[in-house]
């Protein structure tokens, strides 16, 4: 009777045991994406969602200051917490913590807070001084990866994308996504005679005192791949420029960055890529980096007709 007893209660612990582990490993891999190293850091994040992309789950968030880490600036974040979606929406007012894992390279919201925007008589007008459709795109002069200056003007008459990066951006999401993007675009252009002599792309970079016209023609062949047929960059330019010139630009077209004070080799920025028409006006404005492709490629070749 004690060995029967003795197996029953073996076997109740196995099963218990059973049915825990598969409980564990459910839930281990549903949070596994937002699981915190043990040298995590985390913030308080206070900001006003921008957009929502649900099919993603991200969303664009323009956040204050974070002290002794961030300045104020706009990034699209991931949320730990599924029941936001159903209600996050563009205007959203969020609190919640900034969790950073850099060593697995991540970052995400968790614990938020979610208040609706307040109701008000219209949309802000927008300042002058910061580009908008229509508005022409101001004068400037910068230097191309082969070291000749580069301005408006030499776009004349075609319709153009301007984006934002540095080349030690260590974030997929960023940097090297858009870089990703222009560079495919320009092989893509590259193919068809007829685009490939009425498009151009320029990448400006944000680190003037690491990324040299030499650096930045470095590191777009990467991109584009030894056998490209735009390896000439007679289409995707990359250019840089004194910090002040590149801050008069940036700022134009509403692109915000500051040097990461917990690492001086590393910027804090937002995204912005702008589509711009053959007399040099803008097109349209992407914000983020959730744009495709062949959104930018369609506002581009609708300005040639």
């Amino acid at each position: 009777m004690k060995i029967i007893r003795s197996k029953l209660v073996i076997s109740l612990l196995v099963a218990t045991a059973a049915i825990v582990s598969i409980q564990c490993t459910a839930s281990d891999q549903a949070d596994g994406e937002f699981t915190a190293g043990p040298n995590a850091k985390r913030y308080d994040i206070k900001g006003v969602v921008e957009s929502v992309n649900r099919e993603e789950k991200t969303a664009m968030i323009a956040h204050e200051e974070i002290p002794g880490f961030m300045e104020p600036m706009t990034m699209k974040f991931r949320f730990k917490d599924e029941w936001v979606w159903d209600a996050l929406k563009e205007g959203s007012q969020v609190t919640a913590v900034m969790v950073v894992d850099n060593e697995k390279g991540k970052y995400w919201l968790e614990n938020p807070s979610i208040v609706d925007a307040p109701k008000t008589a219209g949309p802000e007008p927008p300042k002058e001084e910061v580009a908008v459709e229509g508005k022409k795109v101001i004068d400037f002069a910068l230097t191309d990866q082969d070291g000749k200056t580069l301005t408006p003007k030499d776009f004349a008459g075609k319709a153009w994308a301007v984006t934002f990066i540095y080349t030690a951006c260590p974030l997929p999401e960023y940097c090297i996504l858009m870089s990703r993007n222009f560079s495919d675009l320009a092989n893509e252009i590259a193919e068809d005679p007829e685009l490939a002599d009425k498009v151009r792309l320029l990448s400006i970079s944000f680190d003037p005192a690491k990324d040299t016209p030499e650096k930045l023609r470095s590191y777009g062949l990467g991109y584009l791949g030894k056998d490209s047929k735009a390896k000439d960059f007679a289409i995707w330019k990359l250019a840089v420029g004194e910090d002040e010139r590149i801050r008069k630009i940036a700022d134009f077209f509403g692109l915000r960055y500051e040097v990461d004070e917990k690492n001086k080799t590393h910027f804090n920025h937002s995204l912005r890529t702008v589509a711009i028409g053959p007399d040099g006006t803008v097109r349209k404005v992407f914000s983020g980096g959730d744009w495709k492709k062949q959104e930018l490629l369609k506002e581009l070749k609708a300005s040639l007709k």
